[in-house]
């Protein structure tokens, strides 16, 4: 039986933290005997607002590609490649533009609410408006199926389906294939920052980073955000909404005693250092391996970079093929 097609990538705007490991790392490196994988490092994506700062943007890219390399993502299974690397995804973004009103684009949700959260106003880059257009052209290219996303990104997969279905129904013939939304599971999803803030990002300087040495990850877990209310070991404590707690839920394999944790926080006689010190004991140990592996990958980028090229030709080859097809569709393949 033929593996389905899964896309998933990454905006290269920095390393990555362990809110994507728990969000959606982890998740690929189980996935990847599943589906036949693309992951995208999302190059071009990540320009329309850095355009003036390529520099930062390719400085990036290794990062990122080293974060997937260290989590265990085998390019002997997945092909890893750089989304500026595929010209024809800028071809099938033209076609698609031309069946989507400017105005369906600013209702989408997901980017209203990047734009009020980025503050563009009257400054707002052409190339940030379509991308969900540059989006549809990434998964319909490679012919995905299964796209894993958050719930905020669910109206992506909705536009780039309508697309689907308007351009199959324009040219009278089903070239495109619809795509399916692949949540994650209950609890798994986007894990706050260390301050408690709903998002971890380097801009809010709020996160726990896959490549922090062990110095710096006690730092931060000690620093954590808890309940504000626990003030006195004996005062009891809530571990809803209490960040080592969803950080121990997330991270913790032994349930049993995480269970008799809350417990014990929730009566009272448990203290916040005791509980961020188990927290960073179990952090210590997930981090430890993947940073090892990122050290190695550091001393070997002619490897990385090859893996990065290979995938890219894979990736084009396949995006090719979609690509031909929508030309002949249209009825623009004249000289074939």
């Amino acid at each position: 039986m033929r593996k389905e097609n899964l896309l998933t990538g990454d905006r290269p705007t920095g390393k990555l933290h362990i809110g994507h490991y728990i969000g959606s790392l982890k998740n690929r490196v189980q996935l990847q005997d599943q589906y036949n994988n693309f992951i995208m490092i999302a190059d071009q994506q990540a320009l329309t607002d850095n355009a003036r700062n390529p520099e930062k943007i390719k400085k990036n890219l290794t990062e990122v590609a080293l974060d997937y390399l260290s989590v265990g993502i085998d390019p002997s299974k997945v092909n890893i490649f750089v989304q500026s690397q595929i010209p024809e995804l800028n071809e099938l973004t033209m076609h698609y533009l031309n069946i989507v009103t400017v105005s369906r684009l600013k209702r989408n949700p997901t980017v209203k609410k990047e734009i009020k959260e980025k503050n563009f106003s009257e400054s707002l880059p052409t190339g940030f408006l379509i991308y969900p257009v540059s989006q549809a052209a990434d998964i319909t290219a490679f012919k995905a199926t299964v796209v894993p996303v958050g719930e905020d990104q669910i109206p992506m997969i909705e536009q780039t389906n309508e697309i689907v279905r308007s351009f199959n129904s324009i040219y009278k013939r089903d070239v495109l294939i619809e795509t399916n939304a692949l949540l994650p599971e209950k609890g798994l999803g986007r894990l706050p920052g260390i301050d408690g803030k709903a998002k971890m990002s380097k801009s809010l300087n709020n996160a726990i980073y896959l490549s922090d040495s062990p110095d710096t990850i006690q730092r931060k877990v000690m620093s954590m955000y808890t309940d504000p209310n626990h003030i006195r070991v004996e005062d009891p404590g809530n571990v809803e909404n209490n960040t080592v707690f969803t950080y121990l839920e997330a991270f913790c394999l032994d349930k049993v005693k995480l269970k008799e944790m809350k417990e014990h926080y929730r009566r009272g006689g448990l203290g916040d250092v005791k509980v961020k010190k188990y927290l960073n004991d179990v952090l210590q140990a997930e981090l430890e391996p993947i940073r090892n592996k990122r050290n190695y990958y550091e001393k070997n980028l002619d490897y990385v970079f090859e893996v990065l090229k290979k995938g890219s030709l894979n990736a084009r080859s396949v995006a090719t093929e979609t690509l031909f097809g929508v030309r002949e569709a249209i009825g623009i393949n004249y000289f074939n």
